[in-house]
Order: structure tokens, then sequence, then C-alpha cells
């Protein structure tokens, strides 16, 4: 298995706000191959640090949906988004393959 995370900030009091948008997602993730979860993790600390937690079968599955025309498609929507300061955050991703369960 492979695991994505992508963790950003947003200011506290539009953390809600960014949770609905997650909340109402278009879930073509979903329909991707070798898909397996998606959370999304508020930091307990930290009400405005917000992390996406992708689970594949394997880091291939993964780079594909990387790649695809949805994929893409999806992350030009979240630029248009009409709150630019929401629009403009730049998540720190990182990657792990899955070693024990």
């Amino acid at each position: 298995m492979y695991s994505v995370f992508s963790t950003f900030d947003v200011p506290p009091e539009k953390s809600e706000e960014v949770i609905r948008i997650y909340q109402n997602r278009s879930r073509l993730v979903d329909q991707a191959e070798g898909f397996v979860d998606f959370l999304l993790l508020q930091n307990d600390r930290r009400p405005g640090e917000l992390t996406v937690q992708l689970i594949f079968d394997s880091k291939e599955h993964y780079l594909n949906w990387a790649r695809s025309e949805d994929f893409r498609r999806i992350h030009e929507l979240e630029k248009k988004y009409p709150d630019q300061e929401l629009a403009s955050i730049i998540p720190k991703v990182s990657k792990f393959k899955v070693v024990a369960r």
C-alpha cells in the first residue's frame, strides 16, 4: 500500500468552510484504479491545520492517478476557488510506502 499526505494551514476561522468543501468533494479519486481510502484530518491543537490522506494499493496506482486528467481537472478547480486566500494555499506533500500494519 501507498499513502500520500497533503498538509496545509488555513485561517482557523475558515477551517469549517474547507472541511465542508472536502465533505462535498467530487469523489473522482474514489473511482481511480487502486484507490483504497480518503481521509481529511484536522489537528487537535491547531484547527487550521488540515491533512488530506489518500491510500492506494501501490505507488504505481497513485502515480497513475496523479498523472490523470481527473487529477488535473480537480486541481485546476481548486485554483479557481473564489476565496483567493484559500485558492493560493500550497500543501506540504509527503509520500509513504506502507511497510507494516
